[in-house]
């Protein structure tokens, strides 16, 4: 069972940390020229499609996240404590994998604040569930193309991500990288 466990956060880690850099290049200043909402103001039904949190900035951070940890488990991939864990081939694969992880999370995540938008969830506020597993469902979306881990592995992420995201924002939150601490 503990195999399983390090074997998901692992293979989930580009997504965890995708998830992250809009919200640390945001608070460091980084790609501040692409601080430019993704969907220009755009509304359908009166309200915003994404919202004015959703940037060009974040998805390309979020990518950059991604690759950024495919890279480095790249570099580890032949240590055999490294080897055995993974789930795919990084040495093959970590550029294609790190995209698709980074993107598709933070796509995931566009896509809920869509929904959110439609049923007058403002930016911002807690939509429980929903905001813990959005970027992990881009994130199985996206990757799926290259690796589709059995069910017990995506069960696994799940139930991390419910216990590990809430924790994530506290602590962002109170070393100030977060406004809220959901």
């Amino acid at each position: 069972m503990l195999n399983i466990i390090i074997s998901a956060f692992y293979f989930a880690l580009p997504a965890y940390v995708a998830n992250m850099c809009p919200v640390i290049f945001a608070k460091l200043g980084l790609l501040k020229s692409l601080n430019k909402p993704i969907d220009a103001g755009a509304q359908l039904d009166g309200h915003d499609l994404f919202g004015q949190n959703k940037t060009w900035r974040g998805l390309v951070a979020g990518t950059i996240g991604g690759i950024a940890v495919a890279l480095l488990q790249d570099a580890v991939y032949f240590l055999p404590a490294f080897h055995s864990i993974s789930l795919i081939d990084y040495h093959n694969q970590w550029l294609a994998f790190g995209t698709l992880a980074g993107g598709g999370a933070i796509i995931g995540d566009l896509i809920k604040s869509f929904f959110k938008r439609r049923i007058g969830i403002k930016p911002g506020a807690s939509w429980p569930i929903f905001d813990q597993l959005d970027f992990i469902a881009g994130f199985f979306l996206f990757t799926c193309f290259i690796a589709l881990p059995d069910w017990t592995i995506i069960l696994t992420v799940c139930i991390m991500t419910l216990v590990l995201h809430p924790l994530v924002n506290i602590i962002g939150y109170l070393v100030g990288f977060k406004k809220v601490w959901w």
